[in-house]
């Protein structure tokens, strides 16, 4: 608020009229509505007398909102309180849902995590049936079979079955299987795939600790006086730790797989990751830094209305 919303608030507290405001000022109605809709602004010895006439220190008038709840009287802090009212009902609002929100994905990744190990499995008996002869890829005790006719150096057909692989995703996605299969033994490929899903399913899991955590967080602050508290301030900085490992890991892994392969993943660390983990190192300092200020002023966002 600025300085006319917190006169506007004051003077609603006290139940008085613009005409009741200005004669005690002594100013005329026209001065108040001047102040209150921003387009003047009061002299000192009219700050002084409204101060007095509120019962309030100056910094509760001309501060962006009225941070001193204990300068005011009864009457006027409970029309604060009521001002806010809404805004805090719609922040706890939204804290609610987001915790609900967090918990279902908690919910969905767990489930991912045995569809992962049955995939595993899976691809493991799979690649153990695959073979590659001259230009084709054939699978034991299955009729499909892909055939990759080199042209030239830049133009290759792929067929599966005699029909021809027209999505080039697809294309490349096999071109690379083939390349794989001829520079490593079935033992290795299978080793290699049994550990990117062991690192891939370590990443759920540490996905799944962080929306405990948002959870968690977003949880006590609908519940909470204020969110910069130390529990809140430990569940951001636990999230971005865990946030910076999910990002981190998985470009890891692929650089390391593009050399033990010898082939190209198109593994990239983007610009976009280093940012992601900026912002999450800058919302943990921003709690702290939030959660030290309040121990000065004990100040809270919520719970007002209950007083």
């Amino acid at each position: 608020m600025k300085f006319g919303d917190n006169l506007r608030v004051l003077r609603k507290g006290k139940k008085m009229s613009q005409e009741d405001l200005a004669e005690k000022v002594k100013v005329s109605r026209q001065s108040v509505s001047k102040w209150e809709t921003g387009e003047a602004y009061p002299e000192m010895n009219n700050i002084l007398e409204l101060c007095k006439i509120f019962h309030c220190h100056i910094n509760d008038l001309v501060n962006d909102s009225i941070i001193d709840m204990d300068s005011l009287d009864e009457e006027i802090k409970m029309s604060v309180v009521k001002f806010k009212r809404e805004q805090q009902t719609k922040m706890k609002g939204l804290s609610k849902a987001i915790s609900i929100i967090a918990k279902i994905c908690r919910i969905i990744v767990i489930v991912c995590i045995p569809i992962l190990i049955a995939t595993m499995i899976i691809l493991g008996v799979l690649t153990n049936k695959v073979n590659v002869v001259d230009n084709e890829i054939r699978f034991d005790g299955i009729k499909d079979k892909i055939t990759i006719i080199q042209k030239d150096n830049k133009n290759t057909s792929i067929m599966l079955n005699g029909k021809k692989v027209e999505d080039t995703a697809n294309q490349e996605s096999i071109l690379k299987m083939k390349e794989i299969l001829d520079n490593n033994s079935k033992v290795e490929v299978l080793s290699y795939i049994e550990i990117g899903f062991t690192f891939l399913i370590i990443n759920l899991i540490l996905i799944t600790i962080m929306l405990k955590h948002l959870e968690k967080l977003f949880d006590n602050i609908n519940k909470g006086d204020t969110p910069f508290t130390l529990e809140n301030v430990t569940h951001i900085k636990k999230m971005a730790y865990l946030m910076i490992a999910v990002i981190i890991l998985p470009n890891i892994m692929g650089s390391i797989f593009e050399i033990i392969l010898n082939t190209d993943l198109d593994i990239d660390f983007e610009l976009f990751s280093i940012v992601e983990i900026l912002f999450l190192f800058s919302m943990s300092y921003i709690f702290q830094y939030g959660y030290e200020i309040q121990l000065d002023s004990k100040g809270k966002m919520y719970g007002e209305e209950d007083e």
